[in-house]
């Protein structure tokens, strides 16, 4: 077992210490970017919409969907929540008039996560926001000539 490890190892490393050093450096700069974005996300978000990471995730994904709305179990992976999480996160927001809770016509036990009107305008107001800690965050190489035309205007 420990060889078909090893070969594996090599091949997704492409083989020799080299390989796996350029993997475990590529990792941790993808980790560290990653973190930048989420702490600076975390940081405008909240200073400039009083809303989290995982709440403009979850007001996003509702925009996005037809109708505005998503059944909660799959909303919960979308976001990559727990059905816990979620349903706290969820609670949150429905406090603050962003999102509703409805049941599902064809499954009584399915619950639908509904955008408001007032969520809707929230998560409007958020995506200059995101994707401007976005634009600066993420490397020129993921971005190609959008991060280009964004931070020139056009």
């Amino acid at each position: 077992m420990h060889g078909s490890t090893a070969a594996t190892g090599d091949v997704l490393a492409g083989g020799g210490t080299g390989g796996q050093d350029q993997v475990v450096t590529a990792w941790r700069e993808m980790a560290a970017c990653h973190a930048a974005a989420c702490a600076a996300l975390e940081r405008e978000l909240g200073e400039r919409h009083g809303l989290g990471v995982s709440d403009f995730e979850v007001l996003e994904r509702l925009a996005e969907s037809d109708g505005r709305k998503f059944r909660a179990q799959d909303l919960a992976e979308a976001v990559h929540l727990s059905q816990s999480a979620l349903s706290r996160l969820v609670d949150r927001l429905a406090r603050h008039g962003l999102v509703e809770r409805c049941g599902c016509d064809v499954d009584r036990r399915g619950i639908y996560v509904v955008l408001t009107e007032a969520g809707g305008r929230r998560h409007a107001e958020a995506v200059p926001t995101h994707r401007g800690v976005l634009t600066r965050h993420l490397p020129a190489s993921m971005l190609g000539g959008q991060q280009r035309a964004a931070s020139s205007g056009g």
